[in-house]
């Protein structure tokens, strides 16, 4: 593999971080889904939750 070296203007146009910001979204709807799982467990007199996949947990 050979090296090209690029130009200062080219070196500008570099925007990193996409990837941080889509683990990041990611990791804040993950925290979410399991926050909302938890209320409806734990806040509940009976409480069930059915998830995809055959997962299903139930608080009685």
């Amino acid at each position: 593999m050979s090296k090209i070296e690029i130009s200062d203007e080219e070196l500008n146009t570099i925007q990193p971080g996409e990837a941080i910001t889509l683990a990041t979204v990611m990791a804040i709807l993950a925290i979410a889904i399991i926050t909302v799982i938890a209320y409806r467990l734990f806040m509940s007199g009976e409480g069930a939750v059915k998830l995809p996949g055959g997962y299903s947990f139930q608080w009685t």
